[in-house]
């Protein structure tokens, strides 16, 4: 079992899907997690209760990510509560139907904002802090769709292949404070945001593209994440890591 005691993960969007299996297989592991959640106040006190039954301490932040000076002072606080963050897991994210010929600026712009910016705006608030104790870990969540493109999709497509893109670019700007920045890229997994597309005929279409035939749970997501954050990565920087059940085979 991989060890996280001693270690504090920030992880954005973890009271629910994704996110909260992560924070929840954190804890397990021994490591103090603080995560961010938008607005189901009754969902993050059900995680961090659920976090806190493995010994751990764990508390629950709300803000909205598009918000820099809202992160700003997250994570300024969740520095003074942990007195450190080791790992940051940028986790939060939405997934909008938007067909081109109907997108609307206002949503366009909603998910640069919450998947791109948000990303952007967490590792700001945390690199200083890292930068300084010379040591960190740092997570980001892309997608298949950041890899391939997704019809319908093409503002979740393209912010999840700019997720890649500044993965890549931190991992060799920051590997002289010995911060290592990677990337995992899921696919399907059967979570609130991505269940209404999992049924009927959409459900048979979706599993004939994965070669597996059928979607991840979200531990099968979570367990990824957790190996990158730990002491066997520690040669892994720049990386994405693929998990998404053979539906997209690239290097």
């Amino acid at each position: 079992m991989i060890s996280m005691k001693g270690k504090t993960a920030l992880i954005t969007g973890g009271s629910r899907g994704i996110g909260r299996a992560v924070t929840l297989m954190f804890a397990r592991a021994g490591g103090d997690v603080a995560f961010t959640f938008h607005k189901d106040d009754k969902s993050a006190a059900e995680v961090r209760q659920a976090a806190e039954k493995f010994g751990v301490k764990a508390k629950e932040y709300r803000v909205d990510v598009a918000d820099k000076s809202q992160v700003d002072n997250v994570v300024k606080q969740a520095i003074k509560d942990f007195g450190q963050i080791d790992i940051l897991v940028n986790n939060a994210g939405i997934w909008i139907k938007n067909p081109i010929d109907e997108m609307t600026e206002e949503r366009l712009q909603e998910t640069i904002n919450v998947n791109l910016l948000g990303s952007f705006h967490t590792i700001m608030a945390v690199v200083p802090h890292m930068k300084q104790r010379r040591s960190g870990v740092i997570i980001n969540i892309s997608s298949t769709a950041g890899q391939r493109g997704e019809a319908h999709h093409s503002p979740y497509g393209a912010t999840k292949a700019a997720v890649i893109g500044l993965t890549k670019s931190l991992a060799t700007e920051l590997v002289d404070f010995n911060i290592r920045v990677n990337c995992v890229a899921p696919g399907w997994a059967e979570t609130d945001m991505s269940r209404p597309s999992l049924v009927g005929e959409e459900k048979n279409e979706v599993l004939s593209k994965i070669p597996m035939n059928r979607v991840a749970n979200p531990d099968e997501m979570a367990g990824p994440i957790l190996f990158m954050a730990s002491e066997l990565a520690t040669f892994i920087t720049g990386e994405v890591l693929n998990v998404n059940g053979g539906a997209v085979l690239c290097g």
